[in-house]
């Protein structure tokens, strides 16, 4: 029976946040979805967690070895976010589970019943790898009872990426720096990772297979200071060992001829076209 590892990073979030209702609606539709393939698919759930959020830790769910640093230990910003590592994140995973597949999300990334159903016959048609951006719904749905109506919407497109799945070798040649989650750049850098080092991977845009509360696209700026930080981690991994595998023919939309991929390129947010340029550039003329 084939083994996939879904993990998040659940955290006491403050009661103004929406994060605060939002990961208790995550939590129950992922144990929801495992529930519907037990028996066909196992399914292993699990958090990585700072040791003060383990009383966040949901039920049924797998524990890894507590995170131990955050993004405060390698930088000075003005205002204190004790952002994880997605590659500790990630590692813990890797190091800890066994399973074939492994899954990332964000934590205030819900799933449809159906999702882990689908991520098996993905692969079962020859993926090794995909990312399904989310369904964008109403902010009136706080609390978990509320689930059955969540299920019955279609909600609306999402171009970010936030749910990322992949074969546990491409984790081996992954580069993805220090980038911290929850800040611009962390989609972008765990995408080209896909692009470059995946055999047969797809972007799935229009399945109605992940949520998210909240309609809007962006949630607003992230401080200057995080943000020029991640965008420096995003450079550090584009120019580290998987340079080499780069490459704007693994890019979606990649087929289009040049003027209508760069315009998809450029209506795209995880598609950095500063990077797009720089990899037509390469193919045309080394």
């Amino acid at each position: 029976m084939r083994k996939i590892a879904h993990i998040i990073n659940p955290f006491n979030a403050n009661p103004s946040s929406d994060l605060y209702t939002a990961q208790p609606i995550t939590f129950e539709s992922m144990r929801r979805a495992k529930e519907r393939v037990s028996g066909r698919v196992e399914v292993e759930l699990w958090s990585a967690q700072y040791p003060e959020d383990r009383n966040m830790i949901p039920e049924g769910f797998l524990s890894t070895i507590d995170l131990d640093r955050s993004v405060l230990d390698l930088g000075t910003f003005e205002k204190s976010m004790k952002l994880p590592l997605i590659d500790d994140i990630v590692r813990r995973l890797y190091n800890e589970s066994d399973a074939e597949y492994l899954i990332y999300t964000n934590v205030d990334i819900g799933v449809y019943p159906d999702f882990y159903e689908k991520v098996n016959q993905f692969i079962d048609e020859g993926l090794d790898a995909f990312i399904i951006n989310r369904r964008r719904l109403p902010e009136h749905y706080t609390e978990v009872n509320q689930l059955g109506e969540i299920y019955e919407q279609k909600g609306k497109k999402h171009p970010g990426f936030d749910c990322f799945v992949f074969h546990r070798d491409l984790f081996k040649n992954f580069e993805l720096a220090e980038v911290c989650i929850g800040v611009p750049f962390i989609g972008i850098t765990f995408a080209q990772n896909i692009f470059a080092l995946s055999k047969n991977y797809c972007l799935f845009e229009d399945e109605r297979l992940t949520f998210h509360i909240g309609m809007e696209i962006f949630k607003g700026r992230a401080a200057r200071d995080y943000f020029r930080y991640n965008r420096k981690q995003f450079w550090k991994a584009m120019n580290s060992s998987l340079n080499t595998h780069l490459s704007s023919k693994k890019w979606p939309y990649a087929d289009r001829i040049l003027p209508i991929r760069l315009i998809k390129w450029g209506l795209q947010p995880s598609l950095p076209i500063r990077l797009g340029l720089k990899l037509e550039w390469r193919r045309y003329f080394g």
